[in-house]
């Protein structure tokens, strides 16, 4: 076997031995015997709530067991084509499983990155908002072209976006946005996301200049309803307003609009659903997430800092720029992470910088500092 080869199953066992550690190997199918027995029990149901998460944490044992034997399988099923290609002299069946292999080094490299989101949240849905910075209008702009930024990384995963609120520019773009995105893992993933982002373009709006703009994105989990978040009455300010109909056009305008303010914090909420009570509903729930967010934020250094740190929109704070012009680079400051694929990152291509911050959170270096230590 090819030295390069041999070093990418090595690599590929590697992952699978964090794999097996992370799901506690030697105990998951009796931990899935257990599972099953709950399962069958008729009063389960009586309990939807407890039902649902057992039944979360069932089928995530399953994918993760599936997940193990199937990489394990495949590798083990190309070593054994390869020995046989080179006993028989057949190059054209080595290539098609040396090939394989090197599909299998980055399936089972994904995974494992999957299998370090295992912080106290990283598996819930998530909230995810977006305001316009310094740079007005220039701002707005560069807000909405987060937004659908965003939305398209969503939508490539098949995950669920909820809009939450929006306020549109006053002559483009948007000056915020909120969602609620559900899917597997949607605050691991976007948790990385949350600070300042900065974009260097050309003017689109008639001046031909150089222009700087800013937006901040900020990232929190939905807490599950039995995670107790107690909120004094006298600590938060409710208001309602008109808003436009959702997407920001303006139809459908009510008087149901909720803004809550959680005065000790200075944390604001919005909703601007049809119905008052739901926006009430939803903006209590979204104050509860930022308020689990800060706790969350105490237990956590590193997610901790990178909040404190982001600061204002606007100069000094950004993690990640944005170069349209004189060049095409998009930089993660946090992790020295870039591509030159500036129109894929808007696109919704993020998954590159989130690994990155993701390994950087798990090791405690960013990858230019493991691969100089290499």
């Amino acid at each position: 076997m090819r030295a390069e080869i041999q070093s990418k199953v090595e690599a590929i066992r590697k992952s699978l031995q964090l794999l097996a550690k992370r799901m506690d190997w030697e105990t998951a199918k009796h931990r899935l015997e257990e599972f099953d027995a709950m399962i069958e029990d008729p009063n389960l149901w009586n309990d939807q709530e407890r039902a649902q998460k057992l039944m979360r944490e069932r089928q995530q044992l399953i994918d993760s067991i599936t997940t193990y034997e199937s990489i394990s399988r495949d590798l083990e099923d190309n070593i054994a084509l390869i020995e046989l290609g080179e006993m028989e002299d057949d190059a054209e069946i080595v290539a098609e499983a040396e090939a394989a292999i090197s599909a299998l080094k980055e399936r089972a490299a994904a995974k494992e990155l999957e299998a370090l989101l295992d912080g106290e949240a990283d598996g819930n849905d998530t909230f995810l908002e977006i305001n316009a910075g310094a740079g007005g209008t220039e701002a707005c702009d560069w807000a909405s072209m987060l937004q659908r930024m965003y939305v398209r990384w969503a939508e490539k995963r098949g995950f669920k976006v909820e809009l939450q609120s929006e306020e549109p520019g006053a002559e483009a773009g948007i000056k915020s946005v909120a969602y609620k995105i559900s899917g597997p893992n949607a605050y691991g993933w976007l948790k990385s996301e949350s600070g300042v982002h900065r974009l260097v373009r050309i003017s689109p709006f008639g001046k031909g200049t150089r222009e700087t703009s800013f937006a901040s994105v900020w990232v929190y989990p939905v807490v599950d309803d039995n995670i107790e978040i107690e909120i004094n009455p006298a600590d938060i300010r409710i208001d309602t307003y008109r808003s436009s109909g959702a997407g920001g056009q303006h139809v459908n305008t009510t008087d149901s609009a909720v803004r809550i303010t959680h005065l000790p914090t200075g944390i604001v909420v919005t909703s601007s659903e049809k119905s008052q009570h739901q926006n009430r509903d939803i903006a209590m729930k979204a104050l509860k997430s930022r308020l689990y967010q800060l706790e969350l934020d105490k237990r956590n250094a590193a997610i901790s800092e990178a909040h404190e740190a982001k600061g204002s929109a606007g100069w000094g704070n950004q993690i990640r720029s944005y170069v349209l012009q004189p060049y095409q680079m998009v930089k993660d400051l946090r992790t020295n992470y870039e591509t030159s694929d500036t129109q894929g990152v808007l696109d919704g291509d993020l998954d590159g910088f989130m690994a990155a911050t993701l390994a950087m959170q798990v090791s405690g270096k960013s990858r230019a500092d493991a691969k100089s230590e290499a």
